[in-house]
């Protein structure tokens, strides 16, 4: 049987990957945008676009998901594709409301 790998829980893929379109959205937030945080995500929900903002916050999310296939830690990666679904129906409220 083999040993457990370390990082391999649930918990070790929904926190980043839940953390990480926030951290995106942030990095997005600072490059392209003059106004305080708040007053960017009123303009873009204004405009309409800020669930379209929030689903490409959600794409770095695909590279984390691989790596954590490619080093075999498949509880991880589950907890990824979790927070993923948690940030998707983020959009679908945001995009509908």
């Amino acid at each position: 049987m083999a040993t457990p790998k370390k990082f391999d829980t649930m918990q070790a893929g929904l926190l980043p990957g839940l953390l990480l379109p926030l951290l995106t959205l942030v990095l997005i937030w600072l490059i392209r945008y003059d106004g305080g945080l708040l007053e960017f995500l009123s303009d873009f929900q204004s405009m309409r676009m800020l669930s379209k903002v929030i689903s490409l916050c959600a794409l770095p999310n695909l590279l984390l998901f691989f790596i954590c296939i490619w080093t075999q830690r498949n509880f991880a990666a589950r907890g990824v594709i979790m927070a993923t679904l948690v940030v998707a129906a983020l959009m679908l409220i945001l995009k509908f409301a």
